[in-house]
């Protein structure tokens, strides 16, 4: 009963959430794939990526001020429309150049309806319900982006429906939010970045959040394009993409038990040199079968999606409780620019060596990653075991706002019972909640 007293409040907002990230996923794998079957070059592939991570990034800071402006409900439903239209007009306009714009589009759109939606969320959350919630969201996100990918097999991606299914999946979104009778949640906080602060903090942290996005960015974006020059089917590329998330889905937790327990930079180290292990077999697995690319898939998946939990997990073993949204956020910014690079990294190893320049990009990356952290070991003692925060798995892909923090369980905020609005009117309790940190992303 009280699992269902805790879901029904957010249901439409988790029906929106799937549809939304069903479509980020399907959109995700399909442009790479059909840029690679029209034969563009890997820096033009890679551009969609870079571009959306511009944009994605970009509207993590300007994206509250818009909200603030138009209102929550019109915000996402613009910007859902705003999805669709760019999906839609990659299949009227197939060229390089528009796509990279159109991708920019879709990246500065879904940062904001990601931003609407959890904002919407931490309005609905307690204390005692803010892990349930979290979990939740998390599960639905993973799982709409796995699904959305395998959409594309029942379409020729040479073809125009799957561009219309993904954009009917960005209209579906609409309609649990636009229908539902929540009150809007208030406004949105811009985010500052205080580079300053995040070094002093955690050097590796920061230096490892940044690396984390390059490696993110180049698989995320140029997998289907491995697969696409390698001859795999849309299925065996969408799986592909599947397994590495699941990967990542596997490896966390477990990593996360262990970082507990040690020093979690020497964690860092050790994912670093598995890292290191899969780019070296990566001659090989360019020759492989299917199943063999499948299971380094999700070692690299194990690999790629960690190591960003890892150095943010790091990170706040220093922060203060009034400087852990900040940091966050701010770590948040940096693996934008590492998602940047990634792509057009990854692009250039696969002009140079092949498709199997995919594995280079990411096990370079690792290799610096694990460098980075062993250096610091000889730096700065750890944290005892028993002063660290536990480690908290985050959602995979480029799914994350600085507003996702405010659904982290380890932000307490006053319940309203203790602001003293517990009889208030609804208007009341969105006042005093915007009052307090889990409403603000980033001071």
């Amino acid at each position: 009963m009280q699992f269902t007293r805790q879901i029904v409040p957010i249901a439409a907002l988790l029906i929106s959430t799937f549809f939304l990230m069903a479509g980020a996923g399907l959109q995700g794998i399909l442009m790479p794939v059909r840029g690679s079957i029209e034969g563009w070059s890997t820096y033009e592939i890679g551009l969609l990526g870079t571009s959306y991570a511009i944009a994605f990034t970009l509207a993590c800071v300007v994206m509250p001020l818009v909200v603030r402006s138009a209102g929550h409900v019109r915000t996402f439903t613009s910007l859902s429309a705003l999805l669709a239209i760019a999906i839609l007009l990659c299949a009227l306009i197939v060229d390089s150049i528009a796509w990279i714009v159109f991708r920019a589009m879709a990246g500065l759109a879904l940062a904001g309806c990601y931003m609407v939606i959890e904002s919407w969320l931490n309005e609905r959350t307690t204390n005692d319900s803010r892990g349930t919630i979290f979990s939740i969201y998390m599960v639905v996100t993973m799982a709409a982006m796995m699904g959305g990918q395998y959409v594309m097999p029942f379409a020729d991606p040479a073809l125009t429906t799957s561009f219309i299914l993904c954009a009917i999946l960005f209209c579906l979104a609409v309609i649990p939010t636009g229908l539902s009778r929540a009150a809007s949640p208030a406004p949105l906080q811009s985010v500052s970045i205080d580079l300053g602060l995040i070094f002093r903090n955690s050097p590796v942290g920061a230096v490892g959040v940044c690396l984390a996005g390059v490696m993110s960015g180049a698989w995320n974006n140029m997998a289907p394009v491995f697969g696409q020059q390698i001859g795999l089917s849309t299925t065996e590329i969408a799986s592909l993409t599947v397994v590495a998330m699941a990967g990542g889905i596997v490896f966390q937790i477990p990593l996360g038990k262990l970082s507990d327990r040690i020093d979690r930079r020497y964690v860092m180290v050790g994912i670093g040199a598995v890292g290191i292990l899969i780019a070296s077999l990566g001659a090989q697995l360019g020759e492989a079968g299917t199943s063999m690319l499948l299971a380094a898939s999700f070692v690299i998946g194990g690999v790629v999606y960690p190591t960003y939990s890892l150095a943010v997990a790091h990170s706040n073993d220093y922060a203060t409780p009034s400087d852990f949204i900040k940091i966050s956020s701010g770590l948040l910014i940096l693996y934008g620019i590492g998602t940047m690079v990634g792509p057009l990294y990854a692009a250039w190893l696969m002009e140079q060596f092949g498709p199997i320049g995919i594995f280079q990009s990411v096990g370079s990356a690792a290799a610096l990653y694990a460098a980075y952290a062993f250096f610091r070991t000889f730096r700065r003692v750890a944290q005892p075991a028993e002063e660290r925060a536990d480690f908290r798995a985050i959602p995979l892909g480029r799914t994350q706002t600085p507003i996702t923090y405010t659904l982290d369980p380890r932000i307490d905020v006053p319940d309203e019972t203790e602001t003293g609005h517990e009889t208030g009117t609804e208007t009341e309790r969105v006042d005093a909640k915007a009052e307090t940190p889990s409403s603000v992303a980033a001071n």
